[in-house]
């Protein structure tokens, strides 16, 4: 016994040490940790269990039999975050490029399974050159396990892709399938054709980070979520984000003690926002003056500027936010924002994250590039999102709330639980100006002085249906309230909205718009 202990001993160092002292300074040199510097970043100190550690390939031909090192180019095993179980499998570039192969998707279809079967978070760290050439199309039937078991998890667990290296082809198709994908600027890349192909194709020509770095996929594919400058920083945040998510679908998220007041007044706000409907602000200073300690973590940050997706917390609980931003294309809906904020809606409902929407929204986007684009199919991608979301709903009207916009952004029309509104709030069907010019067009045609006759008409449908209290009157709004009060409003409400229990109707699921 003792000399098998000896053996075993001396096998688990070869593993954990890697193939060679060489292929971890090329790692690196690169400017890249390796994986299991990375799972010791993520998870609490001392509390990594792997799995299959000894697992080897048995496939034949190229060589392959002569290179059989331990792992197979993949780590994977469950710890904590916070105290909180995580599951992970984590890329070894320095064993095959990290490419998968039979053995190596054999270990992350375990992990899978275990961390849907425990009902706890999955998070990737993706560091792989694609698919094991040498092995054929058995690390192809790999891929596709791994992007049943994505979509078996949706919406079960919280399942997380933080790319530290290059995923062509069509391993990018399982990152694309989780609820969030961190980026490392310089080091990691997504593309499923490459720089190469795309130039022989186009003759286009373009680097690798060019097509598919850090900032392409944060700020215009919108694929990415989130991007940092270097590996610790973006794992710290993924640590960040766990501490607001629940383990699974069954639980709620993790409250933690608040010591920021829930009646703390907001003076401030009194401020932030014009009253003038024309003048732009930026709506992340609203937020900030009323979450807990003015902390939140946006969601596709530098993706549809026009709309802003946030998990934070009041009063110890978390909430997500979702706003229209004034400070770009005025706050309007157009096709990415929609986008971007039905799939965070979607999200917050399937882990039970309460929602509140901030409305200063003047309408859809015009254009043709926006018709064409189908701008009433993605528009309707965010209506479905709310229609269909069980949890609590606030929705809180700034400014601003004009038309289809409207009712989309969570209005009282389309389930929301309670709605509330600051008295510089402007609710119809449009603007006074465009209004006036369609219902008074005859009378402002045949005055002597038609612009003097266009403002005084503008000034009546003001007064007459664009005062802060018409919604109120009616009850498509359930109180005008001081900004000042608004923290302590929205806490009051979603503790009170805190049971809330709905029902959608039996079905195997709905066909929303795509």
């Amino acid at each position: 016994m003792t000399e098998r202990l000896a053996e075993l001993s001396a096998l688990r160092e070869q593993a954990v040490r890697g193939p060679s002292e060489s292929a971890t300074e090329a790692q690196h040199a690169k400017g890249k940790l390796t994986a299991r510097e990375r799972i010791e970043l993520l998870l609490d100190p001392g509390s990594f269990t792997e799995v299959e550690q000894l697992r080897r390939h048995r496939a034949t031909g190229f060589g392959l039999e002569a290179n059989r090192p331990y792992t197979d180019g993949v780590v994977t095993g469950w710890g904590t975050v916070d105290g909180r179980t995580v599951f992970v499998y984590a890329h070894d570039f320095r064993i095959f490029g990290g490419a998968l192969g039979e053995a190596h998707a054999t270990k992350i279809h375990k992990i899978m399974d275990l961390a849907l079967a425990a009902g706890a978070p999955l998070v990737s760290l993706n560091d792989g050159a694609g698919a094991r050439i040498q092995e054929g199309v058995s690390a192809l039937a790999g891929y596709g396990g791994i992007f049943q078991r994505n979509t078996r998890a949706s919406g079960v667990i919280p399942q997380i892709s933080v790319m530290l290296g290059p995923c062509a082809g069509g391993a990018a198709y399982s990152p694309a399938l989780t609820d969030f994908v961190f980026m490392v600027r310089e080091t990691s890349q997504m593309f499923i054709t490459g720089p190469d192909v795309v130039g022989a194709v186009t003759g286009e020509e373009i680097t690798q980070n060019g097509l598919g770095g850090a900032d392409v996929h944060a700020g215009t594919s919108g694929v990415a979520h989130f991007a940092y400058d270097n590996e610790e920083t973006c794992l710290s945040e993924v640590r960040y984000l766990l501490s607001m998510l629940p383990s699974n679908n069954r639980e709620n998220p993790p409250s933690v003690p608040c010591e920021d007041p829930a009646d703390r007044s907001g003076e401030a706000l009194l401020g932030l926002v014009p009253a003038d409907g024309n003048r732009p602000y930026d709506m992340r200073e609203v937020i900030e003056e009323l979450v807990d300690d003015g902390d939140h973590m946006e969601v596709h940050e530098r993706w549809a500027r026009n709309i802003i997706c946030t998990l934070t917390r009041l009063d110890g609980q978390v909430v997500g936010i979702v706003a229209n931003q004034p400070q770009f294309l005025a706050g309007v809906l157009d096709i990415e924002a929609s986008e971007k904020a039905a799939r965070f809606v979607q999200l917050c409902d399937a882990f039970n994250i309460p929602i509140v929407t901030l409305l200063d929204v003047p309408g859809f986007l015009p254009g043709v590039d926006q018709e064409h684009g189908g701008i009433i199919r993605h528009g309707a991608k965010l209506l479905y999102a709310y229609c269909n979301a069980t949890v609590p709903r606030i929705s809180l009207i700034l400014r601003k709330a004009y038309g289809g916009a409207y009712i989309v952004m969570d209005s009282q029309s389309i389930g929301a639980d309670l709605t509330y509104a600051w008295p510089t709030n402007e609710i119809a069907v449009m603007g006074a100006e465009g209004a006036a010019n369609v219902i008074f067009r005859k009378q402002i045609a045949g005055a002597d002085d038609p612009e003097a006759m266009r403002a005084r008409m503008v000034k009546e449908y003001k007064s007459e249906l664009m005062h802060p209290y018409y919604a109120a009157e009616r009850g498509l709004i359930d109180d005008v309230i001081d900004p000042a009060g608004t923290r302590e409003v929205l806490i009051s409400s979603l503790a009170m909205l805190r049971t809330k229990h709905a029902d959608l109707p039996s079905r195997k699921h709905g066909n929303p718009p795509q």
